[in-house]
């Protein structure tokens, strides 16, 4: 049975499932790592094409379910993925996750090594990830996730393959990990923050929004007639550098 608080809507289209493995071009000695498992038509999968499957269930009931099926090679971990400390080492990641973790589990896993992860979002959500400039999808989202990794949305999955059926369709995302940043920057937790501030102020021109947050007094930099919507990651990193570089010496 459902149960609505943990969004749950299961995949039920065997082709997709197949291409959502294929995409992450499993070796057999690989640990893959699978969220929300639901009823295993990806683990089973997973576990056919990988040394093993490590596998994170949130429902108590279909992770037994899926215990009592699964071949040697597929760890069940009962658990909140978002509230364990630590996940054990991994070499891709495939998953349906659920619509409702999507940011705070991205981010989350971007924290991590590993070589490829390819995921199923909302479609809404991924549209946001793969998002250029000047597009009404351009987000703090899609800024973060262009500094840590290369990302595609490779198809949209209709919301017919799911059961029960969703409101809105999925989107297939695959993400590789950079090896290294696209761009330098002097703090980059600096960076983060001045990116989360800037698109909370999507609107106001970037002047107006670091006079009003940071007292900024330098009208000499640049940017500050635009928007944040309108610059690249690129250049979102160059304005960081300069502000953070302001701010040092003002302090």
């Amino acid at each position: 049975m459902k149960k609505p608080h943990l969004g749950q809507h299961f995949l039920i289209n065997n082709s997709v499932a197949d291409r959502e493995i294929n995409y992450a071009g499993i070796c057999k000695d690989e640990t893959v790592l699978e969220i929300g498992p639901g009823k295993g038509i990806l683990t089973l999968r997973l576990a056919e094409k990988a040394k093993k499957v490590i596998a994170i269930e949130i429902d108590k009931s279909l992770a037994d379910s899926l215990l009592k099926n699964a071949p040697e090679n597929v760890e069940i971990i009962l658990g909140d993925v978002l509230k364990i400390d630590k996940l054990p080492r991994i070499d891709k990641i495939v998953s349906n996750i659920p619509y409702q973790i999507s940011s705070p589990l991205t981010f989350k896993l971007l924290n991590y090594n590993f070589k490829m992860a390819v995921l199923m979002y909302q479609k809404e959500f991924a549209e946001r990830i793969v998002a250029i400039p000047k597009t009404k999808s351009y987000s703090r989202i899609s800024v973060m996730l262009h500094y840590h990794a290369n990302c595609e949305m490779i198809e949209t999955v209709p919301k017919t393959c799911f059961l029960p059926q969703p409101k809105v369709d999925s989107s297939i995302v695959r993400l590789i990990p950079r090896k290294s940043p696209p761009f330098d920057l002097m703090d980059e937790t600096f960076f983060f923050s001045l990116t989360k501030t800037l698109f909370s102020h999507r609107r106001k021109k970037i002047k107006t929004t670091l006079h009003n947050i940071y007292d900024l007094k330098d009208d000499s930099m640049p940017y500050l007639e635009n928007r944040v919507d309108e610059l690249t990651p690129e250049k979102i990193g160059e304005l960081s550098n300069l502000l953070y570089s302001s701010l040092k010496k003002i302090n």
